[in-house]
């Protein structure tokens, strides 16, 4: 049996914590910051833990991860 490859879009931008979730950058802070609340450009920092759906998405692109 082959190995599987991983997508390497996904390889960039998700990791996996040891208790298997998957770690990933907050969303909407690429741009326009200024509309943005201050509460709302502090709580996108760093970055979040994908919900369980999303999850079993990127478990299929990294199959190893």
């Amino acid at each position: 049996m082959p190995k599987l490859k991983s997508k390497s879009a996904a390889k960039k931008r998700f990791r996996f914590t040891a208790t298997g979730k998957v770690i990933s950058a907050q969303a909407g802070k690429r741009h326009g910051m200024i509309k943005r609340t201050n509460k709302q450009i502090r709580n996108q920092r760093g970055t979040t833990i994908l919900t369980p759906a999303d999850t079993r998405i990127v478990r299929t692109f990294l199959p190893y991860g």
